[in-house]
C-alpha cells in the first residue's frame, strides 16, 4: 500500500493548515489543549462551529447538496488530522456526526430541510437518548414508552448518560412503541424538541468532578408523530445506522499528538533518580509501546479510508478501529498520569478546559494551580477515559461483532 501523499493532497493540506493558523485563535487552541475529555467547552466548540460554517466545512461528510464538500475519505481524513495538530476544538458529535447522517438516510424531505441547515448553524443542537437505568450495552432492552393517540406519540420514561442535555434544545431518543416480537422490534427512532412540557433534566457529577452527563426524565410528553425518523417499529435499523457514524473517524491523529505532547513532558519530568522520566527504562519502553500501537492504528485507518476509496463498506472495521482508539487512549491516559507524578494528584479543574460546569469547586482566588496545565488535565482525562470502553457499544459488544464477522 502506498502511503505518500500526492500532490493534490499536499496542496489540501496546506490550504488547511493556512486555514487553521489563521482562524484558530489562542483561547480556541487552549480548549482544544487542555480539553478534559472527548467533550470540550461548549462555548469554544460553538464558536469554533460558527467559524467552520462560515467557510463550509461544519460537516465536510454530508452531501454537497446539504452543505458538506465533495472531498475523497483522505481529504476528510488530512482535515481532521490537522485540525488536531493544530489544537482545534472538536465539534459536539451528537448533531453533524451521528443523527445527521440518520436524518440524511431516512428524513422525509420536510425533516431534511428544517433540521439539517439548523445542526450546521448550531441553532439546534442535539443530545443523545439512548441508554437508560436498565438498558445500557444492551440497549434494545430499552423500555421508554411511547403510546399512540392518533396524531402524536406520548412519552414516557427516563435516558441515562445524556450527554449535555442541559445544553440542548433537541434530543433523539429510542421510544418502545411495541412489545410484540423480538426485543429489537418495536422500537421507534424519534426527535424530540427539549423544552416540551414534561421534561426534566438531573445532572450527574462524574468522577471528574464535571456536570457533563444527565439524566431526562419524560412524563408524559406529546411528540408529533411527524417527529418520527423512520417508520414507527422500525427505529432499530436507524440506530444501528447511527452507531456505525459514532463509531467511525479517525482517532490516531488524535492519539499520537496525546502521545508526542506526553513525551515531550515525560523529557522534563525528574525520573526515581533525579534524571528525567525518560530515562526510565521502564516509563520509556511503556510509551514506546503506546506510540508504536499509535502508528499501527493509523495504518488500519488509512486501509479503511483505502476501502471506503473503492466503495467498500468499511462494516466490521469499524468495530476494531473502536476497541484499538479507546484502549489505546486508556493507556495513554494512565501514562499521562503517572508522567503529572504528586501534582497530578491534586484537584485543580480550574486550570484545564472542562467539557461542563464542576460541582462544589470553589478556584482560589488568584486562579493559583499548582505545576503546569498538562498535569492538571492528566486526572480528570484519565477518569474520563474509563468510559472509553463503554460508549459507542462496549468493547465487549464489539467483540462479539467481530467474532461473528470471521464465522467464530
Amino acid at each position: 500500500m502506498e502511503f505518500g501523499w500526492s500532490s493534490e493532497e499536499l496542496a489540501f493540506r496546506d490550504e488547511v493548515r493556512e486555514f487553521l493558523d489563521a482562524k484558530l485563535t489562542p483561547p480556541l487552541r487552549r480548549a482544544g489543549r487542555f480539553a478534559t475529555s472527548v467533550y470540550p467547552d461548549h462555548e469554544a466548540s460553538m464558536q469554533w462551529q460558527a467559524t467552520l460554517y462560515e467557510r463550509g466545512w461544519a460537516a465536510p461528510a454530508w452531501p454537497v447538496e446539504h452543505g458538506g464538500c465533495d472531498w475523497n475519505p483522505m481529504q476528510h481524513y488530512i482535515f481532521q488530522r490537522e485540525s488536531t495538530l493544530a489544537g482545534a476544538p472538536t465539534l459536539s458529535p451528537m448533531g453533524i456526526k451521528m443523527v445527521a447522517p440518520a436524518i440524511i438516510e431516512f428524513g422525509t424531505a420536510e425533516q431534511r430541510s428544517f433540521y439539517l441547515p439548523r445542526i450546521l448553524t448550531g441553532e439546534i443542537f442535539f443530545c443523545q437518548g439512548y441508554s437508560e437505568p436498565e438498558a445500557g450495552s444492551d440497549l434494545a432492552s430499552l423500555s421508554m414508552s411511547a403510546i399512540d393517540d392518533g396524531a402524536n406519540l406520548v412519552c414516557t420514561g427516563s435516558k441515562i448518560w445524556t450527554t449535555h442535555a442541559g445544553e440542548a434544545n433537541w434530543i433523539f431518543c429510542l421510544v418502545r412503541t411495541s412489545r410484540a416480537g423480538k426485543k429489537q422490534q418495536g422500537i421507534t427512532f424519534l426527535l424530540i424538541d427539549m423544552t416540551t412540557p414534561g421534561i426534566e433534566i438531573r445532572p450527574l457529577v462524574m468522577t471528574s468532578g464535571e456536570q457533563v452527563q444527565n439524566q431526562v426524565f419524560f412524563d408524559n410528553v406529546v411528540v408529533p408523530k411527524a417527529n418520527v425518523l423512520g417508520k414507527i417499529d422500525e427505529g432499530w435499523t436507524v440506530a444501528k445506522y447511527l452507531l456505525v457514524h459514532e463509531r467511525g473517524g479517525a482517532m490516531a491523529p488524535y492519539l499520537q499528538v496525546m502521545a508526542q505532547d506526553l513525551a515531550r513532558e515525560a523529557a522534563r519530568q525528574p525520573g526515581p533518580d533525579g534524571r528525567s522520566l525518560m530515562d526510565d527504562p521502564a516509563f520509556a519502553a511503556k510509551l514506546a509501546e503506546a506510540r508504536i500501537r499509535t502508528e499501527v492504528l493509523e495504518v488500519l485507518e488509512f486501509r479503511t479510508i483505502a476501502a471506503m476509496e473503492r466503495g467498500q463498506n468499511p462494516g466490521a472495521a469499524a468495530s476494531m478501529l473502536k476497541i484499538l482508539a479507546t484502549e489505546l487512549s486508556q493507556n495513554l491516559t494512565e501514562l499521562a498520569l503517572a508522567a503529572a507524578g504528586p501534582r497530578g494528584r491534586v484537584y485543580q479543574p480550574h486550570a484545564t478546559m472542562p467539557g461542563g460546569p464542576i460541582a462544589e469547586f470553589t478556584p482560589p482566588a488568584d486562579d493559583y494551580h499548582s505545576g503546569e496545565q498538562w498535569q492538571a488535565v492528566a486526572p480528570l482525562r484519565y477518569f474520563n477515559d474509563r468510559a472509553g470502553s463503554i460508549y459507542a457499544g462496549s468493547n465487549e459488544i464489539q467483540r462479539n461483532i467481530l467474532a461473528k464477522a470471521l464465522g467464530l
